[in-house]
């Protein structure tokens, strides 16, 4: 039965897997919600191990759905939440800090770009992931 193309959305609010045929007719989706917490005024976060973990499930439901096994596919996609960050530790496979979901808006302030000979705020920037980065280092979660 090999041919199937087996696809991973992790989206803003859910987790969502879709295995196609070859010619990209969908033969089953499974999907769940993910939890976004708000600790403060404008932050989204996302807990990184229910992320992975979600997308391990979603992966077997869909499988034991469309009753196939991983040697059934032959290729995975993957499309995420563009700019969210997770900074995983490399000795224990930990995240250090929950998920900086692309939405969050702590680092409004923060960002200037220079701009010719001037340097101006620029708000509407904030979902670079180096910002996020940055941060986590100056907290000392890194």
């Amino acid at each position: 039965m090999a041919g199937y193309i087996l696809a991973i959305d992790q989206g803003t609010t859910s987790s969502r897997v879709i295995i196609s045929d070859k010619l990209g007719k969908p033969i089953t989706t499974a999907q769940q919600e993910i939890i976004q917490s708000f600790p403060r005024d404008g932050w989204v976060e996302h807990e990184p191990h229910e992320l992975w973990d979600k997308t391990i499930e979603l992966i077997h439901q869909a499988l034991r759905q469309a009753n196939l096994t991983a040697k059934d596919l032959i290729g995975i996609g993957i499309t995420n939440q563009r700019e969210t960050t997770i900074v995983w530790d490399a000795d224990t496979g930990k995240a250090i800090y929950p998920a900086i979901v692309w939405q969050d808006r702590w680092t409004a302030e923060t960002v200037i770009f220079p701009l010719g000979i001037c340097t101006i705020p620029v708000k509407a920037a904030v979902f670079f992931c180096i910002l996020n980065l940055r941060w986590v280092a100056a907290c000392n979660y890194a």
